[in-house]
Protein backbone atom coordinates (compact mmCIF):
# COMPACT_ATOMS: atom_id res chain seq x y z
CA UNK A 1 0.00 0.00 0.00
CA UNK A 2 1.34 3.39 -1.01
CA UNK A 3 0.03 6.31 1.02
CA UNK A 4 0.78 9.99 0.51
CA UNK A 5 -0.51 13.01 2.40
CA UNK A 6 -0.19 16.71 1.60
CA UNK A 7 -1.15 19.68 3.74
CA UNK A 8 -3.52 22.33 2.40
CA UNK A 9 -2.24 25.76 1.43
CA UNK A 10 -2.63 28.70 3.81
CA UNK A 11 -5.89 29.84 2.23
CA UNK A 12 -7.51 26.44 2.76
CA UNK A 13 -6.03 25.44 6.14
CA UNK A 14 -9.12 26.58 8.10
CA UNK A 15 -11.21 24.16 6.02
CA UNK A 16 -8.95 21.27 4.97
CA UNK A 17 -6.66 19.17 7.14
CA UNK A 18 -4.99 17.42 4.22
CA UNK A 19 -5.22 15.88 0.76
CA UNK A 20 -4.38 12.17 0.68
CA UNK A 21 -3.81 9.39 -1.84
CA UNK A 22 -3.85 5.64 -1.29
CA UNK A 23 -2.81 3.12 -3.94
CA UNK A 24 -3.29 -0.62 -3.48
CA UNK A 25 -0.64 -1.91 -5.87
CA UNK A 26 -0.75 -5.39 -4.34
CA UNK A 27 -2.55 -8.50 -5.62
CA UNK A 28 -4.91 -8.81 -2.65
CA UNK A 29 -7.64 -6.88 -0.88
CA UNK A 30 -6.52 -4.44 1.78
CA UNK A 31 -8.79 -4.44 4.82
CA UNK A 32 -8.76 -1.45 7.17
CA UNK A 33 -10.72 -0.10 10.10
CA UNK A 34 -11.39 3.64 9.96
CA UNK A 35 -11.59 5.24 13.41
CA UNK A 36 -13.48 8.40 14.42
CA UNK A 37 -11.18 11.42 14.17
CA UNK A 38 -13.37 14.52 14.04
CA UNK A 39 -13.07 15.12 10.28
CA UNK A 40 -15.19 14.31 7.24
CA UNK A 41 -13.92 13.30 3.82
CA UNK A 42 -14.53 13.61 0.13
CA UNK A 43 -13.29 10.37 -1.48
CA UNK A 44 -12.65 9.77 -5.18
CA UNK A 45 -12.35 6.12 -6.27
CA UNK A 46 -10.27 4.82 -9.17
CA UNK A 47 -9.87 1.38 -10.70
CA UNK A 48 -6.53 1.00 -12.50
CA UNK A 49 -6.30 4.81 -12.40
CA UNK A 50 -9.64 5.16 -14.18
CA UNK A 51 -12.21 7.33 -12.42
CA UNK A 52 -15.12 5.44 -10.83
CA UNK A 53 -17.04 7.62 -8.35
CA UNK A 54 -16.98 10.47 -5.82
CA UNK A 55 -18.43 10.25 -2.32
CA UNK A 56 -18.87 12.61 0.61
CA UNK A 57 -18.86 11.23 4.13
CA UNK A 58 -20.18 12.66 7.33
CA UNK A 59 -18.52 12.53 10.71
CA UNK A 60 -17.94 9.10 12.21
CA UNK A 61 -18.84 8.30 15.82
CA UNK A 62 -17.89 4.63 15.49
CA UNK A 63 -15.45 2.47 13.59
CA UNK A 64 -16.03 1.60 9.92
CA UNK A 65 -14.59 -1.33 7.98
CA UNK A 66 -13.28 -0.65 4.47
CA UNK A 67 -11.94 -3.00 1.78
CA UNK A 68 -9.68 -1.68 -0.97
CA UNK A 69 -9.43 -4.13 -3.91
CA UNK A 70 -6.20 -4.79 -5.84
CA UNK A 71 -5.22 -2.09 -8.36
CA UNK A 72 -7.67 0.27 -6.71
CA UNK A 73 -6.78 3.87 -5.86
CA UNK A 74 -8.36 6.43 -3.57
CA UNK A 75 -7.89 10.19 -3.54
CA UNK A 76 -9.31 12.03 -0.58
CA UNK A 77 -9.74 15.43 0.98
CA UNK A 78 -10.02 15.46 4.76
CA UNK A 79 -12.19 18.40 5.75
CA UNK A 80 -12.43 20.31 8.99
CA UNK A 81 -15.87 21.18 10.31
CA UNK A 82 -16.04 24.78 8.93
CA UNK A 83 -16.01 23.32 5.41
CA UNK A 84 -19.55 22.01 5.81
CA UNK A 85 -21.00 25.50 6.04
CA UNK A 86 -18.47 27.56 4.13
CA UNK A 87 -17.34 25.21 1.34
CA UNK A 88 -20.26 22.83 0.77
CA UNK A 89 -22.90 25.25 2.12
CA UNK A 90 -24.96 22.42 3.57
CA UNK A 91 -25.50 20.40 6.71
CA UNK A 92 -23.66 17.08 6.92
CA UNK A 93 -25.86 15.93 9.82
CA UNK A 94 -27.78 13.46 7.57
CA UNK A 95 -24.44 11.83 6.70
CA UNK A 96 -23.48 10.94 10.28
CA UNK A 97 -21.77 7.51 10.08
CA UNK A 98 -22.57 7.21 6.39
CA UNK A 99 -21.82 8.76 2.98
CA UNK A 100 -23.49 9.90 -0.22
CA UNK A 101 -22.58 9.90 -3.90
CA UNK A 102 -21.71 13.19 -5.59
CA UNK A 103 -22.08 13.99 -9.30
CA UNK A 104 -19.18 12.69 -11.39
CA UNK A 105 -18.28 16.19 -12.55
CA UNK A 106 -18.26 17.66 -9.03
CA UNK A 107 -15.22 19.98 -8.87
CA UNK A 108 -14.10 18.28 -12.13
CA UNK A 109 -12.94 15.29 -10.09
CA UNK A 110 -13.79 12.86 -12.89
CA UNK A 111 -10.84 14.43 -14.75
CA UNK A 112 -8.45 14.16 -11.79
CA UNK A 113 -5.10 12.66 -12.87
CA UNK A 114 -4.08 10.34 -10.05
CA UNK A 115 -0.58 9.88 -11.48
CA UNK A 116 -0.03 13.66 -11.45
CA UNK A 117 -1.76 14.31 -8.18
CA UNK A 118 0.44 17.18 -6.99
CA UNK A 119 -0.40 19.35 -9.99
CA UNK A 120 -4.02 18.21 -9.82
CA UNK A 121 -4.19 19.19 -6.14
CA UNK A 122 -3.05 22.72 -7.02
CA UNK A 123 -5.82 23.00 -9.61
CA UNK A 124 -8.37 21.56 -7.19
CA UNK A 125 -7.26 23.95 -4.44
CA UNK A 126 -8.06 26.86 -6.74
CA UNK A 127 -11.55 25.50 -7.39
CA UNK A 128 -12.24 25.02 -3.66
CA UNK A 129 -10.90 28.50 -2.83
CA UNK A 130 -13.36 30.02 -5.27
CA UNK A 131 -16.23 28.20 -3.55
CA UNK A 132 -15.61 29.98 -0.23
CA UNK A 133 -17.68 33.11 0.33
CA UNK A 134 -15.82 35.33 2.84
CA UNK A 135 -18.89 37.54 3.28
CA UNK A 136 -20.68 34.72 5.10
CA UNK A 137 -17.84 33.87 7.49
CA UNK A 138 -18.81 33.98 11.19
CA UNK A 139 -15.68 34.77 13.24
CA UNK A 140 -17.37 33.47 16.37
CA UNK A 141 -17.70 30.01 14.81
CA UNK A 142 -14.18 30.09 13.38
CA UNK A 143 -12.85 30.98 16.83
CA UNK A 144 -14.72 28.01 18.30
CA UNK A 145 -13.30 25.62 15.71
CA UNK A 146 -9.81 26.98 16.34
CA UNK A 147 -10.16 26.42 20.08
CA UNK A 148 -11.41 22.87 19.54
CA UNK A 149 -8.40 22.12 17.39
CA UNK A 150 -5.96 23.65 19.87
CA UNK A 151 -7.40 21.94 22.95
CA UNK A 152 -8.23 18.57 21.31
CA UNK A 153 -11.61 18.78 23.02
CA UNK A 154 -10.11 18.70 26.50
CA UNK A 155 -12.62 21.12 28.03
CA UNK A 156 -16.31 21.11 28.82
CA UNK A 157 -18.93 22.88 26.73
CA UNK A 158 -19.23 25.86 29.07
CA UNK A 159 -15.52 26.58 28.63
CA UNK A 160 -15.93 27.00 24.88
CA UNK A 161 -19.18 28.94 25.29
CA UNK A 162 -17.48 31.44 27.58
CA UNK A 163 -14.49 31.84 25.26
CA UNK A 164 -16.53 32.63 22.14
CA UNK A 165 -19.44 34.48 23.87
CA UNK A 166 -22.00 32.02 22.54
CA UNK A 167 -24.41 30.12 24.78
CA UNK A 168 -24.01 26.37 25.28
CA UNK A 169 -27.57 25.83 24.08
CA UNK A 170 -26.96 27.74 20.84
CA UNK A 171 -23.68 25.92 20.20
CA UNK A 172 -25.31 22.53 20.68
CA UNK A 173 -28.22 23.50 18.46
CA UNK A 174 -25.75 24.52 15.76
CA UNK A 175 -23.68 21.33 16.10
CA UNK A 176 -26.72 19.06 15.96
CA UNK A 177 -28.12 20.91 12.95
CA UNK A 178 -24.87 21.06 10.96
CA UNK A 179 -23.01 17.92 12.02
CA UNK A 180 -25.51 15.57 13.65
CA UNK A 181 -24.07 15.45 17.17
CA UNK A 182 -23.61 17.60 20.25
CA UNK A 183 -20.47 19.60 20.99
CA UNK A 184 -19.77 17.34 23.98
CA UNK A 185 -19.83 14.25 21.76
CA UNK A 186 -17.57 15.96 19.26
CA UNK A 187 -15.10 16.89 22.01
CA UNK A 188 -15.05 13.26 23.15
CA UNK A 189 -14.19 12.17 19.61
CA UNK A 190 -11.40 14.76 19.33
CA UNK A 191 -9.93 13.62 22.62
CA UNK A 192 -10.16 9.98 21.57
CA UNK A 193 -8.45 10.77 18.26
CA UNK A 194 -5.67 12.70 20.01
CA UNK A 195 -4.95 9.54 22.00
CA UNK A 196 -4.05 7.50 18.90
CA UNK A 197 -0.52 8.93 18.89
CA UNK A 198 0.01 7.81 22.50
CA UNK A 199 -1.35 4.36 21.70
CA UNK A 200 0.99 3.99 18.73
CA UNK A 201 3.88 4.60 21.14
CA UNK A 202 2.58 1.83 23.38
CA UNK A 203 1.23 4.17 26.06
CA UNK A 204 -2.01 2.53 27.17
CA UNK A 205 -3.09 5.54 29.22
CA UNK A 206 -3.41 8.69 27.15
CA UNK A 207 -1.93 12.08 28.01
CA UNK A 208 -5.36 13.58 27.26
CA UNK A 209 -7.59 14.78 30.09
CA UNK A 210 -9.30 11.55 31.18
CA UNK A 211 -10.35 11.02 34.79
CA UNK A 212 -8.50 7.73 35.14
CA UNK A 213 -7.54 4.59 33.21
CA UNK A 214 -11.03 3.12 33.53
CA UNK A 215 -12.58 6.25 32.01
CA UNK A 216 -10.03 6.22 29.20
CA UNK A 217 -10.68 2.55 28.41
CA UNK A 218 -14.44 3.12 28.41
CA UNK A 219 -14.27 6.12 26.05
CA UNK A 220 -11.89 4.40 23.62
CA UNK A 221 -14.13 1.33 23.54
CA UNK A 222 -17.22 3.52 23.00
CA UNK A 223 -15.89 5.22 19.87
CA UNK A 224 -13.65 2.54 18.34
CA UNK A 225 -15.16 -0.74 19.61
CA UNK A 226 -11.60 -1.71 20.53
CA UNK A 227 -9.51 -1.81 23.68
CA UNK A 228 -6.50 0.50 23.94
CA UNK A 229 -4.29 -2.62 23.81
CA UNK A 230 -5.82 -3.75 20.48
CA UNK A 231 -5.33 -0.30 18.99
CA UNK A 232 -1.76 -0.13 20.26
CA UNK A 233 -0.90 -3.56 18.81
CA UNK A 234 -2.46 -2.54 15.47
CA UNK A 235 -2.08 -6.02 14.06
CA UNK A 236 -1.48 -6.06 10.28
CA UNK A 237 -1.70 -2.25 10.28
CA UNK A 238 -5.45 -2.65 10.50
CA UNK A 239 -6.20 0.78 12.01
CA UNK A 240 -5.37 3.20 9.24
CA UNK A 241 -5.22 6.42 11.27
CA UNK A 242 -2.76 4.83 13.69
CA UNK A 243 -0.66 3.30 10.91
CA UNK A 244 -0.10 6.63 9.16
CA UNK A 245 0.95 8.55 12.29
CA UNK A 246 4.65 9.39 11.79
CA UNK A 247 7.11 7.69 14.10
CA UNK A 248 8.90 10.17 16.37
Amino acid sequence: MNYHQQAANERLKPYIRCFWCLDNDSSKDLVYTILPDGFFDLIVRFDNYQYQSTELTGLWTKEAEVIIPPNHQLFGIQFKLPAAEYVFCESIAPLLNTEKMLPDDFWKLNAFDFSENLDSIDDLSSIISQAINPVDLDNRKLHLFSLLSQTKGNHNVSYFADKVFWSSRQINRYFNKMFGLSLKSYCNILRCSASYKDLKKGDLFSSQNYYDRSHFNKEIKKYTNQTPKNLSDNENDRFLQISIIPND
